[in-house]
């Protein structure tokens, strides 16, 4: 029966897949999207992503209206379930 140390191959192994396991799971609560109530907020950098337009698009389609947002202290969010709905209503055939 062997005795296995930190210096081992097992061990060493061991702590280096550990390692990647924290980072995967910093790296997720880091891009991780706001939840309030079971909603999802969007940034504006999401928004932006996922419709690919710009920030001056977006903040065009603010200021006439044409997509609604929440603002809080000066941060800028938008409801997911709100710009899903507004791409179903411009879904073209």
């Amino acid at each position: 029966m062997e005795i296995l140390d930190k210096k081992s191959t097992e061990i060493v192994s061991l702590f280096e897949e550990l390692d990647k396991v924290l980072n995967t799971i910093q790296q997720a609560l880091k891009n991780r999207t706001p939840h309030l109530n079971g909603e999802k907020f969007l940034t504006n950098r999401d928004v932006c992503r996922m419709l690919h337009i710009s920030s001056r698009t977006l903040q065009n389609w603010r200021d006439t209206c044409k997509i609604s947002f929440i603002r809080i202290k000066g941060k800028i969010l938008y409801r997911q379930s709100e710009i899903m709905k507004m791409l179903e209503q411009n879904q073209r055939q």
